[in-house]
Parts: C-alpha cells; sequence; structure tokens
C-alpha cells in the first residue's frame, strides 16, 4: 500500500479511517464538511483517488465531475444563489492538505481580493 494512503488525512477520510461529516460520496468523489471552516458553508470536495493537486489532474472527465458534484452540493444545500469554490496549489498557494481539494465556500458575502 502506498504510503500517501497512510499519511493523507484526504485519503484517510475517503476511506472511513478518519471521521468526518460526508455529505456527498460516490466511485469518483466525496465531500465533506471543513473542520474549520472559513464561512458558513464550507464543504471540501476531493477525488477519491490521491492526486496531490490541480498541477497533477490530467484526468479532464473527473475534473469536470469534482464541478459538478460542486455545483449540485451549492444547490443541495441552498447556496447555489452565491459561493465560491477555490483550490489552492502548492506551498505559495496556501495548499495545506497535498491531495485535490475544492473549497465550496458560501453563507456569507465573499469579498475581494480573497487573501
Amino acid at each position: 500500500m502506498p504510503d500517501y494512503l497512510d499519511s493523507c488525512i484526504f485519503c484517510q477520510i475517503v476511506r472511513g479511517r478518519i471521521p468526518a461529516t460526508i455529505v456527498y460520496h460516490d466511485e469518483r468523489a466525496t465531500a465533506f464538511r471543513d473542520a474549520h471552516p472559513s464561512a458558513p458553508t464550507h464543504i471540501l470536495i476531493v477525488p477519491n483517488q490521491h492526486i496531490e493537486s490541480l498541477t497533477e489532474l490530467e484526468d479532464v472527465e473527473l475534473a469536470g465531475h469534482l464541478l459538478q458534484v460542486t455545483r449540485q452540493l451549492a444547490k443541495q444545500l441552498g447556496v447555489e444563489n452565491g459561493y465560491r469554490v477555490v483550490t489552492n496549489v502548492g506551498a505559495d498557494g496556501g495548499q495545506s492538505v497535498l491531495h485535490l481539494h475544492l473549497h465550496l465556500l458560501a453563507g456569507r458575502k465573499m469579498t475581494w481580493p480573497p487573501g
């Protein structure tokens, strides 16, 4: 078994080894509430397979699926009137977990610039 399955917190959440509030799961993606939310609605959408960041994402169908899951969750959670989708890439981009993830942020007015 590759080391990242044991060391990656998101791989562990996807496999049910670490508890999380799962709001969506299928064969390709899992979504769960962020443990340290930055907005009233803060969901993380991750591919079930370990992909370090957007830089390593080559599967166009998976990329589209992650965005469709995000759109579906926004509607399901009643925030489709306004939300932000963010992915951080690398240390300089603010990525703290080296597993590709999209942040769905909503429930308050978003400001610009973001950070």
